[in-house]
């Protein structure tokens, strides 16, 4: 295990470079820079802070996650004040929905940022979103509530939240999917199959068949989410029977 003080050092070429990459993203310069230097560190690189534990974004994660969560759900109360807690717990889910997020760290490119061993082609597509979740908790250490409010009316509110276009927005593909084949009495099943690929991370890869015909295959870092990749495939393969039958 590599110790976190030894590797990031203050004024080095690599910290100078995440400050300035940051200030660009956030709209602000970065106080602690330690905060932000965990949210981008994978732990394939064995980082560890001064009393041992290891350093890696997952945390950050966890808190970036809630705290997004949060402001999200104050905009939506006070945009919506007639819907009810069923069409606001909708809505959220829609905003921070992984697919959301991933298309948010895509666009910020957060992932040119990583920490890592593992080269980024190795890395899905929820990478982009975890990152980003990890980033919110960084500047949520960093600066606290208000502004980190701020920090997500800038990159996730205004340039992406639309109240009449999210109530139309699928959440899962794969919930879409089940509920389709339900409903047009389709039998279906999702396959999983052989990955006789050779990446560093373990993949899953799954195929789904409607009827007994396989119309779509995909994989993923995970059974589930090799499944919802699939089922996206799927909406978009069965796109002119769907919308015929909604």
């Amino acid at each position: 295990m590599i110790p976190i003080k030894n590797i990031f050092k203050r004024g080095s070429e690599k910290n100078i470079s995440l400050t300035l990459s940051l200030k660009k993203i956030i709209g602000f310069k970065p106080g602690k820079c330690v905060y932000y230097e965990k949210a981008f560190t994978h732990r394939s690189t064995n980082r560890i802070d001064e009393l041992g534990n290891p350093i890696s974004y997952e945390r950050l994660e966890f808190l970036g996650d809630s705290v997004l969560s949060a402001v999200i759900a104050h905009y939506l109360f006070d945009k919506t004040p007639g819907e009810d807690e069923g069409y606001l717990t909708k809505m959220r889910s829609k905003v921070v929905s992984r697919e959301h997020l991933n298309e948010i760290g895509k666009e910020l490119e957060l992932s040119s940022l990583m920490y890592t061993k593992i080269p980024l082609s190795q890395f899905g597509e929820n990478i982009h979103g975890n990152l980003f979740e990890a980033l919110t908790g960084a500047v949520f250490l960093d600066k606290g509530y208000n502004t980190c409010e701020r920090f997500i009316y800038k990159t996730v509110i205004h340039p992406h939240i639309n109240i009449e276009s999210l109530e139309g927005k699928i959440i899962s593909y794969k919930s879409f999917i089940i509920e389709w084949c339900q409903k047009e009495k389709k039998t279906f099943y999702f396959e999983g199959i052989e990955d006789s690929g050779k990446d560093q991370l373990k993949h899953f890869s799954v195929k789904l068949r409607i009827n007994g015909t396989t119309v779509a295959k995909a994989r993923a870092t995970s059974k589930k989410k090799a499944e919802e990749k699939v089922s996206k495939r799927a909406y978009f393969a069965l796109q002119s029977k769907i919308n015929k039958n909604i």
